[in-house]
């Protein structure tokens, strides 16, 4: 019978122990990188005059010689096949949330009827892979298949097994990019040249700036075992149905606990992985949900940083495997608990060791640190609706909103003593912010910031774009995403408003003003201008909601209505301006967000209604039919004149209340499929994609939480012994 085997699946769980994991005899500094071909192997295996070449590439951004590539290609391979490589991939990052790849052997025809190992600098640096299959939004036809893969040199390549991983961009044959990484080096490009010339108001010495991102990755470890046993997690990633366990978060016994040995063996095994590809990880602890968990790096270099979690996501469901688990790195697997985020650590720094979020010890210092601060404000506010677009998906509109995650209005929290500072300057005229001392330099009124600035903030959980000290963190981003999405979109807005900053005040220095008092009265105006993006209080308010529509923010909560913040005309020029993405590309991303939020919705409606019809009903109505019996039962067990008595009409209108109750909701379970059905049917007449998706958000959505709500109140009634599919209480509480 299914429910046996769902007891057996639980119980197998239950007696599974932790896969013994081999702690390497070194130690972590020593095997760090052990499968990237970072520059000590590059200096290694490449000539010095290829070598040099290479890293100025890599730290300077000069154009690639192709004469190089055919002796990088060479060193690469040497040192490929000496660690049992025997394949090569460009490894790219399309519109699918995830990565793909395509892997070639290092073998050609030796002209003798024999096989010789080759691996070319054209190899290296381009190659073909189809374009008409991915995510592309219109850009491409179907039978017009041609797009090209190009080598990213500032992302080193590394071994997964046998085969050579090379970060590429992905582009279509009409030039349009088709992935996350192209327009990411464009924003990261965009950024370096706007920051580097704010810089030069401050310093002489600057001559680059580079984006920092240090991301967390929250995560759902369950059983493979009843991960397999829930069709809805094994097609969609979350749980369609299902009731709370008596026990879950509210507790909070879970949040930085004891780490299971089990998991602590899946964890041990996950870093060591993931520091021999040169994955920083630093940071694991237990969530505020059961089995919930986060692994945190130390940040990194922005375009690097996301080709990791892109990696370290990969790697993490192959070794979860390996020790019985599936990871669910879905924004909200269980209803009821705390979702998963991604939260991105934000921040600038110049090559001169100034980190430019963070507050200096000289009045100087800290005007560039308030520049950096105000500036960083106008572009979130200037582009609040298009961020929030940036981290938007049909999965992370699950997260969104509760009282464990960002609400779905962006705004930024700052603290009391940075707030205080602004509100300061923003009151204070510009005379009397400032004044000349001769050559005993400058004093600015503003009050000392102090160098323990981060213990003087507090952390406001319910922000979803906080300062925490020396960088941001934009707590928004979910689980599942590819966090490039957010950092295109921030940095290229970052970009537009540290320009604006410099063409203004450049306009007020060419009017005759000083450099200083034309910055302070730049930042005298964006301070009030930013002013409605900073909030302090509770983010989880109806009052905030209120307020934030009242201040203009977007207020918006329907998925695909918030993608068409990428279709502003703000958005579209300040993407434009700053040469990160062409209205063309934008459109087609848009086509592509709307598609997918579509078919996402639409797998898991039919998932849904499978198993209402072909697991919920069943059960529900076999557990009716033991319920007529036992009443059918008492009336022979009993004569007429018996049964009729008040003693036994008592103990048979348990019976009769739960049989009633039954038909109800199997019924209302029946009427809503139905139901479901014809709104799909009716939204995939839309001809439009993007009126397809609000219809699908609109009709079927509400559809599939009614169906739940039955299906939940149905597991609470039907005998535990009858029901097929593993409940929370099994799912979050496996050891």
């Amino acid at each position: 019978m299914a429910n046996n085997l769902r007891f057996q699946v639980v119980e197998e769980a239950f007696k599974k122990s932790a896969v013994e994991v081999k702690q390497p005899k070194e130690r972590p500094s020593e095997y760090f990188g052990k499968y990237v071909f970072n520059r000590q192997k590059m200096y290694k295996y490449l000539p010095k005059d290829v070598y040099d070449s290479l890293v100025n590439v890599i730290d300077n951004g000069a154009r690639l010689d192709r004469s190089i590539a055919d002796a990088v290609a060479a060193g690469m391979k040497q040192w490929a096949q000496e660690m049992g490589a025997t394949h090569y991939t460009h490894w790219f990052q399309p519109l699918t949330e995830g990565t793909a790849e395509k892997h070639d052997a290092f073998v050609e025809h030796d002209g003798k009827g024999g096989m010789v190992e080759n691996f070319s600098g054209k190899l290296l640096v381009q190659q073909e892979p189809d374009a008409s299959s991915f995510p592309n939004g219109g850009i491409r036809n179907t039978f017009e298949a041609r797009g090209y893969s190009a080598w990213d040199p500032t992302s080193p390549v590394f071994i997964i097994d046998d085969t050579l991983c090379i970060p590429t961009i992905f582009i279509a044959y009409t030039g349009e990019a088709l992935d996350y990484k192209a327009p990411l080096l464009r924003a990261l490009h965009a950024v370096d040249k706007a920051a580097t010339d704010v810089c030069s108001l401050f310093y002489d010495d600057v001559t680059k700036v580079q984006v920092n991102l240090g991301w967390e990755q929250e995560y759902f470890l369950v059983d493979e075992g009843l991960f397999s046993a829930r069709p809805d997690l094994l097609m969609t990633g979350r749980t369609l149905m299902g009731h709370e366990s008596a026990k879950n978060q509210q507790m909070d016994d879970h949040y930085f606990g004891t780490i299971p040995d089990r998991v602590q063996a899946f964890m041990k095994d996950l870093e060591i992985q993931a520091l021999e590809l040169a994955i920083p990880v630093k940071t694991r602890h237990n969530e505020v949900a059961p089995n919930q968990f986060e692994l945190a790096p130390i940040f990194e270099e922005c375009n690097l940083a996301v080709d990791h979690n892109m990696l370290l996501m990969s790697l993490m469901k192959r070794v979860a495997r390996k020790h019985g688990f599936r990871v669910l790195l879905h924004e909200k697997p269980f209803d009821g608990i705390n979702g998963s985020g991604k939260h991105n650590n934000w921040s600038l720094s110049a090559d001169n060791g100034v980190l430019l979020h963070a507050p200096g010890k000289t009045p100087e210092e800290n005007l560039r640190f308030v520049t950096f601060i105000v500036e960083t404000l106008m572009a979130v506010y200037r582009h609040n609706g298009l961020l929030k677009a940036s981290i938007m998906s049909a999965t992370n509109a699950h997260r969104l909103g509760g009282n464990e995650a960002p609400p779905a209005i962006i705004s930024s929290f700052l603290g009391t003593q940075l707030t205080e500072l602004l509100d300061h300057i923003e009151t204070s005229s510009a005379n009397e912010l400032f004044n000349l001392k001769g050559k005993q330099g400058m004093e600015i009124d503003i009050p000392q910031i102090p160098d323990l600035i981060v213990d003087n903030t507090d952390r406001n959980r319910t922000s979803p774009f906080a300062f925490t000290g020396n960088r941001f963190e934009f707590r928004a981003p979910g689980s599942s995403v590819n966090c490039a999405s957010a950092m295109i979109a921030l940095n290229a807005a970052m970009a537009e408003s540290l320009t604006s900053f410099k063409e203004r005040v450049d306009g007020k220095m060419a009017e005759g003003k000083e450099k200083l008092p034309a910055i302070l009265e730049v930042l005298k105006a964006d301070v009030k201008t930013c002013k409605p993006i900073r909030f302090d209080g509770n983010g989880y308010s109806e009052e905030w909601v209120k307020e934030a529509a009242r201040r203009g923010l977007d207020v918006e909560t329907s998925c695909p209505v918030i993608f068409e913040h990428y279709l502003d005309d703000s958005s579209i020029k300040m993407f434009e301006s700053t040469k990160v993405m062409t209205a063309k590309e934008l459109e087609a991303r848009n086509e592509v967000k709307w598609e997918m939020y579509v078919k996402t919705v639409q797998i898991e409606a039919r998932v849904l209604g499978d198993l209402a019809m072909n697991h919920i009903i069943p059960v529900a109505t076999h557990y009716q039919s033991q319920l007529i019996k036992n009443v059918q039962g008492m009336k022979d067990i009993f004569s007429s004149a018996i049964f009729n008595t008040e003693k036994a009409t008592r103990l048979s209108s348990r019976n009769l209340k739960l049989i009633e109750e039954v038909a109800e909701r199997t019924e209302k379970i029946e009427q809503l499929v139905e139901e479901l059905t014809d709104a799909r049917r009716v939204a995939n007449r839309i001809e439009r994609i993007h009126q397809r998706a609000i219809a699908y958000h609109d009709t079927v959505c509400p559809k599939m939480d009614a169906i739940r709500r039955e299906c939940d109140h149905l597991e609470m009634i039907v005998e535990d012994g009858l029901w097929t599919l593993p409940k929370y209480r099994e799912l979050l509480f496996i050891r």
